[in-house]
Formats: structure tokens, C-alpha cells, sequence
């Protein structure tokens, strides 16, 4: 899926899944959160605060929460769809409408939850000292670029630490995304974050 400039280009340009996206949106636009285009695709916020997103694939469409390891998940939605890598996001998928259609009231629900839980500053931070935790934002980039997503597991492990760091360590989302823009190229050439200071 290409980069698009606006929500509704996204959702034009997913074939099959158009209908399905258009419903979901609908869902999101209803519970109040604000809508952006982030990575490339759509992202809901509240408060400044990424809450939730959507995204078209091969065979499902998913919505996924950036904090849903702290969702109750009462209805066993929810997915890890990286186990032992990412710690925080959870991914919800749906093969056709009807599903969505079905579940309306508890992905409104689970909405309800994730602003609550953003409000109340609920929040699941990396440990630095464990595996290399992924940040939403690159997670996000995952989600919605596959040649990307390969590039990146090609590298070697120090060098995915190093790009993860460095956009954690940014302060604010606008810094994060900037990072995100920055490192795309390198990593798509195999390029490391500090290999220019690097001895030949």
C-alpha cells in the first residue's frame, strides 16, 4: 500500500476492502477521536495521543490500538501480531463487513477503554535492558510497508536497536515522525544510524 495523503484516498485505493474501511471509519469518527494521516495511513488520536489505527491487507482488514496490551480484551480480540517483539500494540483483524458490522458496540467499547486508559497517562514503556522494544511508530510503518518491514529485518540487530533509540528518545510525536522520515532510506539500503562514524 502506497503512502496517501488523505484518509479517503487511502480507503479509494484498498479495492475489496473499501467498504469495510469506510464502516470502520465511520466507527472511529463516532467516538469522538480525531482523525490524521500517519505512516501513510489512517490514525486516531485523542489529545494529541495516538490511539488507534486501520489498515487494508491481502486478506483481512485490522484495526489496531498503540496501548492495547492494557485493554481488559473481555472478547478475546485482540492479537500480538509480532510476538515477543512488540510489547504495547494489539491488532484486531476482520475478514468482511458483516463482521465489523457485528461488532460495533465492543470495538466502540474497546475505543471507550483505550481513551480512558490515555487519559489516565496509562502507558506500556519500553525496557531498554530486555529485547529491542519496537516503537509504535516503526511498528506502524510495519503494519502498512511490507518492502520496509523486510528491509528492516535484514539488519543486524545492533543497528535495529539503534534506529528504535533513536526515534524513543525523541520527545514529542512531531520529532518522532520526522526521525521515522529520516531513517526510511537507510533502512531500505541497509544503511546503520551511525555507520558514518564508523572506522572503514
Amino acid at each position: 500500500m502506497k503512502n496517501s495523503g488523505t484518509v479517503a484516498s487511502y480507503i479509494s485505493e484498498t479495492g475489496k476492502w473499501e467498504d469495510s474501511l469506510i464502516l470502520l471509519r465511520n466507527i472511529f469518527l463516532s467516538s469522538g477521536l480525531t482523525e490524521t494521516v500517519k505512516w501513510g495511513g489512517p490514525v486516531y488520536m485523542h489529545l494529541d495521543k495516538n490511539i488507534a489505527a486501520m489498515a487494508a491487507f491481502k486478506n483481512y482488514v485490522a484495526i489496531w490500538f498503540y496501548q492495547g496490551a492494557l485493554l481488559k480484551d473481555e472478547e478475546k480480540k485482540l492479537v500480538n501480531a509480532q510476538e515477543g517483539v512488540t510489547k504495547a500494540l494489539r491488532q484486531w483483524r476482520f475478514s468482511n463487513s458483516d463482521e465489523i458490522l457485528k461488532n460495533k458496540k465492543t470495538i466502540l467499547d474497546y475505543i471507550s477503554e483505550a481513551i480512558a486508559n490515555s487519559e489516565q497517562g496509562k502507558e506500556i514503556k519500553a525496557d531498554r535492558n530486555k529485547e529491542i522494544e519496537i516503537p509504535v511508530e516503526l511498528q506502524s510503518k510495519f503494519e502498512l510497508d511490507y518492502e520496509f518491514k523486510a528491509a528492516f529485518d535484514m539488519l543486524t540487530t545492533g543497528k535495529k536497536r539503534d534506529f528504535a533509540e533513536y526515534i524513543f528518545q525523541a520527545k514529542t510525536d512531531a520529532t518522532r515522525m520526522a526521525r521515522l522520515e529520516k531513517i526510511i532510506p537507510m533502512v531500505l539500503s541497509g544503511t546503520g544510524l551511525n555507520d558514518k562514524y564508523k572506522k572503514k
